[in-house]
């Protein structure tokens, strides 16, 4: 650590190799898993003690509005995302009195994701769609400001930033 602390781990790796299940697609399925899942768990595995260590930290683990309800298509995805919000939850509540733990849970976002979808009906949709109503990355780094400029006895708990337009 160069200058000799870290205040805040954002974990937001993510893969959206979204398809019907009957697709059998279980490589995609098992990438969502190492990226979405396993990619938090080594985040915080990598942060925790560092934290523990000197008294502080702020987590702040990506999921999405997937995360929240699912849809056809998205069983796995979703899955991967209930999951962060169901192991940043539990971390909050092991976190005791010094860390913070915030989910965000963006919406559509003017984002690379749509790349790692392998079906290509679903993939073109899923274009489609960002172009007519994605917000901008920027709102999401605007909602991680927000939570981790907050003083160090406020823990922001969840931040949902999606669209107007999405439903």
């Amino acid at each position: 650590m160069r200058y000799g602390k870290l205040d805040a781990l954002v974990n937001n790796a993510g893969v959206a190799s979204i398809s019907l299940l009957d697709e059998l697609r279980v490589d995609d399925w098992e990438e969502m898993i190492d990226v979405n899942l396993k990619g938090v768990l080594y985040g915080i595995a990598a942060a925790l003690p560092v934290f523990r260590k000197q008294g502080f930290g702020h987590f702040v683990n990506t999921a999405s509005t997937a995360g929240l309800i699912t849809k056809p298509t998205m069983s796995v995805y979703s899955g991967t995302k209930f999951a962060v919000r169901a192991i940043s939850e539990g971390l909050r509540q092991e976190a005791g009195d010094k860390l913070r733990v915030t989910i965000i849970s963006p919406g559509f976002v003017q984002a690379d994701i749509a790349k790692s979808v392998t079906n290509p009906e679903v993939k073109a949709q899923i274009a489609d769609t960002m172009d007519k109503m994605a917000i901008s990355p920027d709102a999401i780094a605007r909602a991680i400001a927000f939570a981790i400029e907050q003083p160090a006895d406020v823990d922001v708990g969840e931040i949902v930033i999606r669209p107007t337009a999405q439903g």
